[in-house]
């Protein structure tokens, strides 16, 4: 059976029409995005999902493969379509599924507290394949709690294969992330980094090497090797990039 649009939309039932009175209510978050896309190297884009298609998207030759912005706007999900390998493809409909279910699952009020995000491949203009990682957080909802225009963010992905997706709310200090086998999320005990690994991981960001950092905060070489082991034990990555994007994304920097 062959995937179409209309199946990551499906588990979004709206029970109201929205008019051009309520699209007013729109215009203030696309001249947000429009201002984010200006001063970060990541793509940006809207969805709507009442009308089933962006409602804005940034200029980033990454994320658009060769496409123009206004392009990608006109196709909106077709994008996927064109431009992701048909089993990730795949992948992004049963995250699709298995986010939807997380969310209608959370109470109402915690609705706009969380974020997807997620890893997947898209082919550029050459055929060669980049990682990117997709972040996704719900910005209006109708009457019914129901998402109806979304922010999504893109980004080179730090890791080395698609996959590895999790809901987060760092306002309420959780995170969980998806078994894709059984669609199952489990929640993920609430990571801590001290001060001190606080400080390795932020200076290793800078660029600075280990001798340079044991230096600046007056400590062994060994003590900074074990921080950054215990740093990426902690964060369950294999690099420094992958710590940075992954305390970030859990608010622990």
């Amino acid at each position: 059976m062959s995937l179409t649009v209309n199946d990551f939309f499906r588990p979004v039932q709206f029970r109201e029409d929205f008019d051009k009175t309520d699209y007013e209510k729109v215009k203030p978050f696309i001249a947000f995005a429009q201002s984010l896309s200006q001063v970060t190297y990541q793509s940006v884009y809207l969805i709507d999902y009442y009308k089933r298609n962006f409602i804005y998207v940034s200029e980033n030759p990454i994320f658009l493969c060769g496409y123009t912005a206004s392009q990608v706007l006109r196709y909106g999900y077709l994008f996927y379509f064109k431009t992701v390998p048909d089993d990730e493809l795949k992948m992004l409909l049963k995250i699709n599924e298995s986010g939807f279910s997380f969310f209608y699952d959370l109470p109402v009020e915690d609705r706009s507290k969380y974020a997807i995000s997620y890893d997947f491949n898209l082919k550029q203009p050459h055929g060669n394949l980049i990682l990117v990682n997709h972040k996704l957080k719900p910005l209006l909802f109708d009457r019914f709690h129901n998402p109806w225009i979304a922010l999504c963010i893109v980004s080179i992905s730090s890791r080395s294969e698609p996959g590895n997706i999790r809901f987060t709310s760092s306002e309420l200090k959780k995170f969980y992330e998806l078994d894709l086998k059984k669609k199952e999320w489990k929640e993920k005990k609430n990571l801590h980094l001290n001060k001190r690994e606080k400080e390795v991981l932020l200076l290793s960001a800078q660029g600075l090497t280990m001798k340079e950092i044991a230096y600046r905060l007056a400590i062994d070489i060994n003590t900074v090797k074990f921080h950054k082991r215990t740093v990426f034990s902690k964060l369950k990555v294999k690099s420094i990039s992958e710590a940075i994007t992954a305390s970030m994304d859990l608010a622990l920097l």
